[in-house]
């Protein structure tokens, strides 16, 4: 396989604008420093892309995570119900009344459970 399109190419003219430039040549237009400015330029790209990866460090957060734990530590203790010790023939006078004083522990025995319940939810 023959280069012939590239025989006419003159590779040192074109990498030449790579190379180093004699120092002081003004009247050519060049850098008069030295070196090209391809190489400058590639290098402050370079620092500026390690620069920015330098950023600042990352804060600590602290994140509450809930952790399980059983909502219910103890029931109320069951009071005993005046209802529960009558006799089987009692008569209605004595049912009522037993009703009657067994109102106010249900009620309180009724808002403790719901307390429980409660922080539950």
């Amino acid at each position: 396989m023959k280069l012939s399109k590239f025989r006419n190419f003159d590779f040192p003219q074109f990498f030449g604008r790579f190379r180093r430039w004699p120092a002081g040549d003004t009247k050519t237009g060049r850098n008069p420093h030295g070196y090209s400015l391809l190489a400058g330029h590639l290098l402050i790209g370079l620092v500026l892309l390690l620069s920015a990866c330098a950023g600042p460090a990352p804060v600590v957060q602290e994140v509450k995570v809930p952790v399980y734990r059983p909502c219910v530590t103890a029931a109320p203790a069951r009071p005993t119900f005046a209802t529960r010790t009558l006799a089987p023939d009692a008569s209605n006078g004595e049912k009522i009344l037993a009703l009657a004083r067994d109102l106010p522990v249900h009620l309180k025995y009724e808002a403790q459970l719901e307390a429980v319940i409660a922080g539950c939810l």
